[in-house]
């Protein structure tokens, strides 16, 4: 820690602009972890294979201007350089770029990274301050042989079971969100490990899987079985433990009413002009109106049909309840620009032309960092300089 009277150090890149980032990652978890650092400063070089590059550089439609949008979603702020890792002087370039980073992330089959002499142990041998980051499906034990994918995973580990209406069938997430969380995750981790090697000087090796992390991201659902002995299944938009907690039909459409505590629940029924409800015994706690559950809801979706959904998130929200319509993505991220939280950022090629318009990073900080607006790189689009960076005599900064 510095002491009180020593300046702050000026990071003009972001706070991870001193670290540089092997990028060996494919598809969804692996990209969007090192996104989210490129975006906070960390110099990422993004290794594809020659002619084709990440998968997702084909998958579409739909396509902008530029590629396709699945890739270009977790992709800007890198440098793509095209290695064949078959080919041994390829392989040796690869090699060179793993023992001048802090960080490798890495999304291969397990066993694939050792053979190809780019093993943990093998690096961190003259690389003892690496942190190496590998991502798989189902971890290197016994689903070591199996492939993951979010939609595999998110059918075996138990979240379909609750996605979907009751009287249906399962469904998965709309969007691979058991990526998005491991991802997350594998950025914690390698923070958590970067700030562990200033006192320590030593790197770590971090295993993630989506099984796991799609696992722990089920709280309370997985903690009422192993706590209760209770297996969840589906109820559509209906929340397990708090009423009302769901969509209520109105005249025109549903509203999404979310009220966590008996308190909100009072005010609901006031602005319902239904204040009996919040003394009736069936309804006066939350405990009993998840008892109640149906008949609660028959009562207030009579009353809320009387007028369209705009007129009660008027009413409700001027009484402190949480309540809103069903949003298109165009209308959510309308609705976060009319509250000034700036969701998009205008990316610019290497030129400094617009680009496209991406999500922002999600963090805002004070004092404000400097917005990184690199558009996701053509396939290779960075291989001269980064072979010649590799070539030539490097020396580590202390």
């Amino acid at each position: 820690m510095l002491p009180d009277s020593a300046p702050a150090k000026e990071s003009p890149a972001g706070p991870l602009d001193s670290i540089i980032i092997a990028d060996f990652s494919r598809v969804l978890a692996g990209p969007l972890a090192t996104m989210t650092m490129a975006d906070l400063g960390a110099r990422v070089i993004k290794v594809e294979r020659p002619g084709t590059g990440d998968d997702t550089r084909q998958w579409g439609p739909p396509f902008s201007a530029t590629g396709a949008t699945y890739f270009e979603s977790v992709n800007r702020n890198k440098e793509s350089v095209c290695l064949d890792l078959t080919d041994p002087a390829d392989r040796k370039l690869a090699r060179t770029l793993a023992l001048r980073a802090d960080v490798v992330v890495e999304n291969f089959m397990t066993g694939t990274m050792e053979k190809l002499g780019l093993g943990y142990a093998d690096l961190a041998a003259q690389n003892p301050g690496l942190i190496y980051a590998s991502i798989t499906g189902f971890g290197s034990a016994g689903g070591a042989a199996l492939p993951g994918y979010d939609f595999i995973v998110q059918a075996l580990g138990g979240l379909m079971s609750i996605t979907g209406e009751a009287d249906g069938g399962p469904i998965k997430a709309g969007v691979a969100l058991v990526d998005v969380l491991t991802a997350k995750d594998a950025t914690i981790g390698i923070l958590a490990a970067l700030a562990a090697r200033q006192a320590t000087g030593r790197g770590a090796r971090l295993e993630l899987n989506l099984l796991s992390s799609l696992q722990a991201a089920l709280v309370n659902q997985a903690q009422a079985y192993l706590g209760a002995d209770q297996i969840p299944g589906r109820m559509g938009n209906d929340h397990p433990s708090i009423v009302p907690y769901q969509l209520l039909q109105c005249a025109d459409g549903p509203l999404a009413v979310a009220c966590g505590n008996d308190a909100q629940f009072a005010r609901f029924a006031a602005v319902l002009g239904r204040d009996e409800l919040a003394a009736d015994p069936r309804f006066a706690t939350n405990s009993a109106r998840v008892g109640h559950r149906v008949e609660l809801v028959e009562l207030l979706e009579q009353v809320l049909h009387t007028a369209p959904v705009g007129n009660w998130q008027t009413r409700l929200s001027a009484a402190g309840i949480p309540a809103g319509p069903v949003a298109t993505i165009a209308e959510g991220l309308d609705f976060a620009d009319l509250l000034g939280l700036e969701p998009v950022i205008e990316v610019q090629n290497p030129a400094g032309e617009p680009a496209g318009r991406q999500v922002r990073h999600p963090i805002s900080w004070t004092p404000p960092l400097p917005v990184r607006r690199q558009a996701p790189p053509e396939l290779g689009a960075q291989d001269q300089s980064v072979r010649g960076w590799l070539a030539a005599d490097w020396t580590r900064a202390e």
